[in-house]
């Protein structure tokens, strides 16, 4: 009996814990405490649990009427959509009839406003980048705005705007015909806007201070061409702005600018030797020593020559040429036979020989360099071509056109040094060979003298001892 009551305990204990509110009770004394305690917690329990049903119950009324208030706003706007819809197709047909009825009453005249339209819309495009806008800007803002009224509502042009449109080209065909002066604000190369005399030659050029222009479509602005065309055209473009009243040649294009736009792309002499890089630089630079050498040799050939011509005139040896020189190994050696003058001869030659053939090798080595080199600059600018279309691909043709471009360089620089360099050491080579056949060719003339002197000198002493005898 003692061992139930705390078991007992501990169970009505927990259970109480369980129900009661989180208020501390207080501590039961005896078995009757406890069963009023947990009675008064079974009552409480109870009113909470029907608080708890009355608001679960307000709550889901809300909840209903919510519901009800989206199920009407969800007829109304179906039943909205329906008219609208029913409003639409009521209007669709209506438009189909007056459109209809629009087409019935414009006739041909639909086609004439439509060409109108077109026409106003190319004009634009047209006169954005003509000449003769520079000295009549803004005159394509008119078309663009009829052009786009035209296309973007059924409003017709009217009677003005069509006879706008005709003076406009009217003046346009008119101004093409005319070589006139005005002034203008233009951009120079360095940035600058100054107010400057325009020549403009219809609709092909405009030129000021000797210098070609251009007109761009987006700002609608007069502007220097950064690079100018080479000088033939420029100074025609300067004959004609100083000309007064005057027929003078001048360099036109009739496409308005696009074929100058496009002369003025093409590189310079100097921007195509750049393209040569290290390799061109190099052969120019061994082209420019050969010219050098072959120059200085030239004259020095030419002095000799014009000496020995000098000296083959005159029977006293000078030291200033290599005929006279060599002459003087004659008169160094009155006595000695034939045999012994025909090897100091010989060696006279040979030591003037140096003199007259020198650096000729050298020219002659960089005929043949020059184009070796410039075939290594091709090559070695074929590999980077083709390394640049192994990153970029084939789609642009204007990267291997210009990267093959560049490598051809050199090879043209190669050939521009080694033909006139072929052609030099030849002629030198002749020259030279020509002074030295002078040379040979007096010297067996002065050995068959001292042969025949030494002949005769011979045959005198047997023919007076003949003579004796008998």
């Amino acid at each position: 009996m003692n061992l139930f009551k705390p078991t007992l305990l501990a169970i009505l204990g927990a259970g109480l814990a369980f129900s009661v509110s989180a208020q501390a009770a207080p501590a039961a004394l005896n078995l009757d405490q406890l069963l009023q305690q947990l009675e008064k917690g079974k009552l409480n329990q109870t009113q909470e649990n029907k608080n708890r049903e009355a608001r679960f119950n307000a709550e889901k009324e809300a909840q209903t009427g919510l519901l009800n208030q989206a199920n009407k706003e969800k007829n109304d706007a179906l039943a909205l959509s329906e008219k609208l819809e029913t409003e639409f197709e009521q209007n669709e047909f209506k438009l189909a009839d007056v459109s209809e009825a629009l087409n019935k009453r414009m006739g041909s005249l639909k086609e004439l406003f439509g060409v109108l339209q077109q026409v106003s819309g190319d004009t634009a495009g047209k006169l954005k980048s003509s000449n003769v806008s520079a000295q009549f800007p803004g005159r394509d803002v008119f078309f663009e705005e009829l052009a786009q009224s035209m296309g973007g509502s059924s409003k017709l042009a009217s009677i003005e705007q069509i006879e706008q449109v005709w003076f406009e080209l009217q003046k346009e065909m008119t101004e093409q015909g005319k070589v006139v002066r005005f002034e203008t604000d233009v951009v120079e190369a360095g940035g600058a806007k100054v107010s400057k005399e325009v020549v403009r030659v219809g609709a092909f050029a405009l030129v000021a201070d000797g210098k070609y222009l251009t007109v761009s479509p987006t700002t609608g602005t007069v502007a220097e061409l950064v690079r100018q065309p080479t000088g033939r055209f420029t100074d025609t473009a300067a004959e004609l702005q100083s000309s007064n009243n005057e027929v003078v040649p001048f360099a036109l294009d009739p496409t308005g600018g696009s074929i100058l736009n496009l002369l003025v792309q093409a590189p310079s002499t100097k921007e195509r030797v750049d393209q040569g890089g290290t390799v061109g630089y190099i052969i120019i630079g061994i082209g420019l020593i050969a010219f050098l050498i072959a120059f200085e040799r030239f004259v020095s050939l030419s002095l000799i020559s014009a000496k020995v011509k000098r000296q083959m005139k005159t029977d006293t040896p000078k030291d200033d040429n290599p005929l006279g020189r060599i002459l003087k190994v004659k008169d160094q050696y009155p006595h000695v036979s034939f045999d012994t003058l025909e090897l100091k001869l010989s060696e006279a030659i040979l030591r003037e020989m140096p003199k007259i053939t020198r650096n000729l090798t050298l020219v002659k080595i960089v005929s043949v360099i020059a184009p070796l080199l410039g075939l290594l600059g091709t090559v070695t600018g074929m590999i980077k071509t083709f390394q640049a279309i192994t990153l970029f691909g084939t789609g642009d043709p204007k990267l291997m056109a210009g990267g093959i471009s560049t490598a051809l360089m050199t090879t043209v620089l190669g050939l521009v040094v080694a033909i006139p360099t072929v052609v030099l050491s030849t002629m030198l080579n002749t020259r030279s060979k020509s002074i030295l056949f002078v040379l040979q060719e007096q010297s067996a003339g002065i050995i068959a003298e001292r042969s025949e002197k030494q002949s005769n000198a011979e045959s005198k002493p047997s023919t007076s001892s003949t003579s004796d005898k008998l």
